[in-house]
């Protein structure tokens, strides 16, 4: 029997997730200035994603889960196949390669993981903190941003990082031409810039041509691009990574379309096996999605009829 006068406390203790326990630093949260703090977030970041990667048993479920989160509704890409490597410490950061191991976590989870990076950006730019730790940050949310097609991830932390992170802090070549390589295919691709694109390659032009191969694959795409050349923008598909994948998927469809336009120019007719297998989409999509007006005919995709002479 309660005693008079004795309060008891019904209510349960909230369950709170590790990674909103802070908010915005750009909204007050003066907790996240701490550099300790900062690594221990960090490090509650790392994991999460490990789990994140490691649940599933196969690849497909997770370059979903990074479709789906893709605010551009582009089409999903193969993700790098490297393997994840967990951390073995958090003093004084932990150092986390973002790659394509497997998920069935729920959809809100990566989202959530992008969401803890922008505090952590944040808290890190508010403190002014310019050494290995705010690199590896940075670099982590530039990859993952790059895989999950967040642009507004990505991008700001590639021109924090290049304009006063490197100049404060030198990033190793390994660093900042991986770092460079982004922007500049970032400009072509997604943004449509090309003037732009090789300005910002002939700014860095030092450090891409430096390292084993150069920026042979930089210059195939841009080449790519310029000459909308299909072919040659399939090749360099399967020679890059999964991070340069997912940018050139920015510009999947207008070379597509091109293709679509040169057929419409060059045939009358092909076998519709053909096609799919030139523009590598099947029938369904192409009407769908590029809306072209051709018939299908037995096997066969009617794109001219010869009208008779009158």
């Amino acid at each position: 029997m309660q005693r008079r006068g004795v309060k008891v406390n019904r209510l349960r203790p909230v369950e709170l997730d590790p990674l909103d326990e802070y908010g915005l630093p750009s909204k007050g949260e003066k907790r996240l200035l701490s550099p300790k703090i900062q690594e221990t977030y960090y490090a509650k970041i790392a994991e999460r994603y490990l789990a994140f990667c490691t649940t599933a048993g196969d690849r497909d479920s997770l370059q979903k889960q990074f479709g789906r989160l893709n605010l551009a509704d582009k089409d999903t890409a193969p993700s790098p196949g490297a393997t994840t490597t967990a951390p073995s410490a958090v003093q004084p950061f932990t150092r986390i390669i973002v790659s394509s191991p497997t998920l069935s976590l729920p959809q809100n989870q990566l989202s959530q993981i992008l969401s803890a990076l922008r505090k952590l950006r944040e808290a890190i730019v508010a403190s002014k903190r310019r050494d290995d730790f705010a690199v590896q940050v940075y670099l982590f949310a530039i990859r993952l941003g790059i895989l999950s097609g967040s642009y507004e991830t990505y991008h700001p932390a590639l021109l924090y990082l290049l304009r006063v992170l490197h100049p404060a802090h030198n990033l190793t070549n390994l660093e900042l031409r991986e770092a460079a390589g982004y922007l500049v295919l970032d400009t072509a691709c997604r943004r449509g810039d090309l003037a732009e694109a090789y300005k910002i390659r002939h700014e860095y032009r030092v450090i891409l041509r430096s390292g084993s191969g150069g920026d042979s694959k930089v210059d195939g795409i841009l080449k790519a691009l310029v000459r909308d050349d299909w072919v040659l923008w399939r090749k360099m598909k399967r020679t890059v990574d999964g991070y340069v994948c997912r940018l050139m998927e920015f510009n999947d469809g207008q070379m597509k379309a091109h293709v679509l336009k040169a057929f419409g120019r060059s045939y009358l007719s092909v076998e519709v096996e053909y096609l799919e297998r030139a523009s590598l989409s099947g029938w369904e999509e192409l009407r769908e999605k590029f809306g072209v007006g051709w018939e299908l005919k037995d096997g066969r995709v009617v794109i001219r009829k010869i009208q008779p002479r009158k």
